[in-house]
């Protein structure tokens, strides 16, 4: 056990001192916070492969494979449902760009709705960036010890100084040209996972597509719930759209939707490491029990896999943040002052690892708190009183506290079984939000 702790290790050292040394040094502010190398902008399959790593958690792949082993391939589909969010991202984003002629969601949002709408926005966005970082490092944690553990502790602080390392040098451009080795070594990984699955002779296709019921109390509720959120969920993360906004629109919108294709596609087939976990009757973490059931080798390829999605989320997440406040918050755009917030939220963000926060939640609370979102994008031609933007975000932020203490009337329940609640929370909420949002439109038009 202790050669497998100095392998894992070792893999976490090594990959970061790559990434350090293959990471570009951002010079100007622009090459820290857009990536702007003049000509050299993203292209397609770049952008495209930025885009998928960097919303390909470990705390994501780690959900997919335990829902697969609760719910089968429902639960692996269900989770997929929240990479639609690209499509609808990449075509709000288009449009925002060719027939608005905004250059990101600040400044379209400040124009319709001004600077209070921006200050609020960004609270929403602060807090998603603040779950990614606890959320995937405990990911990592798990792999090198029980929680609560001095080697569950070690790990995450030692893994977030590290992708901190290599993220502080070329900022946003550094995440990009990561995201490309990371995006090759998830593909290779993961294949080499499948490949050792599907060797058992007991474990066929047919046993894939048959798990599971596709019924809403065994992971229905889950997908339908994901499927609505999708269309809010991409704008309250930087992470996304901040690649937007880099490469032509045409070039974007191309990224997008091929993102959407590989992103439903590689959560599902990872799913499928929980689907053979409830094949074989194991429990716990999936992915970490059907990785130490295959041993060694394929133990140390799970943990490589949690480490490579894991750094480009975190790298993508310190990026992200450092532009929020430099440019878009407009707080001191100097490179500087970008990589002492990407120290900052490197401290904070790692708060809540010593508090037993639960990674699920991290996706399905703040995914309820931003459904506000939802009309303003959506109808973002129709012009709207700025009280509208307020009142559909802020009854968003209300329905996301229900979710929490779980304070919707059970009449309101029209499904039963688990995540219901998620679920009618978050279509009474919809509901609540587009009223909301066009009442003031209705008023002043009459």
């Amino acid at each position: 056990m202790k050669e497998i702790e100095i392998w894992q290790c070792g893999l976490i050292v090594l990959s970061s001192i790559l990434f350090f040394l293959c990471s570009p040094f951002a010079k100007t502010k622009e090459q820290f916070f857009m990536a702007n190398y003049q000509k050299n902008k993203p292209s397609v399959w770049m952008l495209t492969g930025s885009l998928v790593i960097s919303w390909i958690f470990a705390k994501s792949i780690t959900n997919a494979a335990n829902l697969g082993l609760s719910f089968g391939l429902v639960g692996g589909v269900a989770y997929a449902a929240y990479y639609l969010s690209f499509a609808v991202a990449g075509v709000i984003i288009y449009q925002l760009r060719t027939q608005g002629s905004y250059k990101s969601i600040h400044h379209f949002l400040n124009s319709r709705f001004g600077r209070g709408a921006i200050l609020l926005f960004s609270v929403l966005i602060g807090i998603r960036l603040f779950n990614e970082v606890w959320s995937n490092t405990i990911v990592i944690g798990s792999y090198f010890g029980t929680k609560g553990s001095g080697a569950y502790y070690g790990a995450i602080i030692s893994f977030t100084l590290l992708t901190l390392a290599y993220t502080l040098k070329g900022g946003l451009s550094s995440s990009i040209f990561t995201d490309i080795i990371q995006m090759g070594l998830f593909t290779i990984l993961l294949f080499v996972i499948l490949w050792n699955i599907f060797s058992v002779e007991t474990f066929s296709v047919k046993k894939v597509v048959t798990s599971g019921d596709w019924t809403m109390g065994l992971g229905g509720n889950l997908l339908l719930a994901a499927v609505l959120q999708s269309f809010s969920y991409p704008f309250h993360d930087p992470v996304l759209t901040d690649r937007g906004f880099i490469s032509s629109p045409k070039i974007t919108l191309r990224s997008f939707l091929w993102a959407t294709v590989l992103g439903i596609l590689f959560i599902a087939l990872f799913s499928i490491v929980g689907i053979f976990a409830q094949h074989k009757g194991m429990e716990g973490q999936a992915a970490v029990m059907v990785s130490k059931a295959f041993g060694t080798v394929v133990l140390l390829v799970v943990n490589f896999i949690m480490i490579t999605s894991a750094a480009s989320t975190l790298d993508s997440t310190f990026s992200s943040s450092s532009k929020l406040l430099a440019i878009d918050l407009k707080f001191g755009d100097s490179l500087s002052f970008g990589r002492w917030i990407m120290g900052i939220i490197a401290i904070v963000g790692t708060i809540p690892v010593f508090l037993n926060a639960e990674i699920l939640s991290a996706t399905t609370i703040s995914g309820t708190m931003v459904i506000g979102l939802t009309p303003v994008f959506l109808f973002w031609k129709q012009e709207a009183p700025k009280i509208s933007f307020f009142l559909s975000v802020g009854c968003g932020l209300l329905f996301g506290f229900i979710l929490v203490f779980e304070a919707l009337p059970k009449e309101l329940l029209l499904t039963s079984g688990r995540y219901a609640n998620l679920l009618w929370v978050n279509i009474w909420g919809l509901l609540c939000c587009f009223i909301l949002y066009f009442i003031p439109i209705w008023i002043r038009k009459q």
